[in-house]
C-alpha cells in the first residue's frame, strides 16, 4: 500500500491523497490472521498509518508495535509533495484515534458531529471527504436494476456491512431490500438535480468534498462525460449557497 501510494503519488503530479480505514471482514479474513473486533482493528490501523507516516517522511525506519514490527524500511524515489492521509472514521473513538495522525476525513454520512469533532483536532483546515454512491444512466429503470443488483447491501449500514465475512452473508442480510428502498439512499438515472439533493446534506454538515462512486463499471465513461459536462457545475453552483 505504501508503496502503490507514493508511485501514484508520483504519476500524478501531487494530485493523489492515500485513503485508509480498519478493513472489512469479507477482504480480511480471506488472508488466514482472524478477524478481529473494531477496537483491535483500529489499533492495527494506528500502527499502520504511524509506519507508512514515517516512511512517507524518508530515511529508515524501525518499528516495534503490538502488531507490526519494521526492520529497516526505506521508501526510494519520494514524491516532492508528501502524499497526504485520510482516514475512514464513523464515530468519536475513531476521530480521537485518527485525527492526530491523518491529513483528512472520509466519512459515509453527512454527520456534521464527526465534522466539528475532527476539526477540533485538526483546526478546521483539513478536506472532510464525504462519499455516497450514484448510479447514473440515461435509462433510468436500467440504472436502479443495477444498483439494487449491485449495491443493494449499502442499505444495511457500515457496521453491518464491515462484519459480513462472503457473499451469502450480503445476500442474506439484503434479501428484503426493494428497488424503490435503494432508490432512498441511491440516485438513479440522469437527473442531475437527484444527485444534487442527495449530496447537500453533506455540505450542509461541513464536508468540503464529495466523492461520487458510479455504480456498473461499464457506464464509468458515461458517467464521466456527464460529471464533466453537467453534475460538477451544478454541484458546485448549489453548495455555494
Amino acid at each position: 500500500m505504501t508503496n502503490f501510494g507514493y508511485t501514484v503519488q508520483l504519476l500524478s503530479s501531487g494530485r493523489f491523497t492515500l485513503g485508509l480505514g480498519s478493513g472489512e471482514n469479507l477482504n480480511e479474513h480471506v488472508v488466514a490472521t482472524g478477524w478481529p473486533p473494531a477496537n483491535v482493528r483500529q489499533e492495527r490501523l494506528v500502527e499502520a498509518i504511524e509506519i507508512i507516516s514515517a516512511l512517507f517522511d524518508g530515511g529508515y525506519v524501525n518499528y516495534a508495535g503490538a502488531h507490526y514490527r519494521v526492520d529497516s524500511a526505506k521508501l526510494w524515489d519520494l514524491p516532492q509533495t508528501r502524499v497526504p492521509i485520510a482516514a475512514a472514521v464513523s464515530g468519536p473513538t475513531g476521530i480521537e484515534r485518527f485525527a492526530p495522525l491523518c491529513d483528512h476525513l472520509v466519512a459515509v454520512e453527512p454527520d456534521a458531529g464527526l465534522v466539528t469533532a475532527w476539526d477540533e483536532v485538526k483546526g478546521g483546515s483539513s478536506r472532510k471527504i464525504g462519499r455516497i454512491p450514484v448510479c447514473w444512466d440515461t435509462d433510468e429503470g436500467a440504472a436502479l436494476k443495477r444498483a439494487h443488483e449491485q449495491f443493494r447491501w449499502f442499505a444495511g449500514g457500515w457496521k453491518v456491512n464491515a462484519e459480513l465475512p462472503g457473499t451469502a452473508g450480503f445476500d442474506a442480510a439484503s434479501q428484503f431490500v426493494r428497488p424503490e428502498d435503494v432508490a432512498e439512499s441511491i440516485p438513479c438515472g440522469a437527473d442531475v438535480d437527484k444527485v444534487v439533493e442527495a449530496v447537500r446534506p453533506f455540505w450542509e454538515a461541513g464536508f468540503t468534498d464529495i466523492a461520487l462512486v458510479q455504480i456498473g463499471g461499464d457506464h464509468q465513461d458515461a458517467f464521466l462525460r456527464a460529471a464533466e459536462r453537467a453534475l460538477l457545475p451544478a454541484l458546485r453552483e448549489a453548495s455555494k449557497g
